[in-house]
């Protein structure tokens, strides 16, 4: 069901060419670093801000609530829909994905404004490292 939710979402947003994972989310770059820069390495400190929203593009968390982070790639406690994509994301990038529950907060939701079970939308901006 999530699957197809997801589909959904991707076709409303015809601006923007979705690419389905491995792992079952949906990714389009906003935009794109040089075919050149380099993914993220194991360890290696990256920054970035983000935004989610629901599937229907309505804001939950905007990117000045949230800040920036700072993150140690696979080596620090993160929320696995934010570890998933930093994988895949170069620095100067920006990236929005559709993911599923299970790599968001599942059956808990945030106690806050995400409900059990509910896929999102991420907005991800990967900066430059210093």
């Amino acid at each position: 069901m999530e699957e197809r939710l997801l589909q959904q979402s991707a076709t409303r947003d015809s601006l923007l060419q979705f690419q389905r994972s491995d792992s079952g989310y949906l990714y389009a770059y906003k935009k794109s670093a040089s075919s050149d820069d380099k993914l993220p390495s194991k360890g290696e400190v990256v920054r970035f801000q983000y935004q989610i929203e629901d599937l229907e593009q309505n804001m939950i968390y905007d990117q000045k609530s949230l800040g920036t982070v700072e993150y140690a790639v696979d080596q620090e406690d993160l929320l696995p829909a934010l570890r998933e994509a930093l994988r895949i994301m170069k620095a100067d990038e920006v990236v929005v994905f559709l993911f599923p529950s299970y790599l968001c907060y599942g059956y808990q939701g945030d106690g806050e404004k995400i409900g059990i079970n509910q896929p999102l939308r991420f907005t991800i901006e990967r900066l430059k490292t210093p």
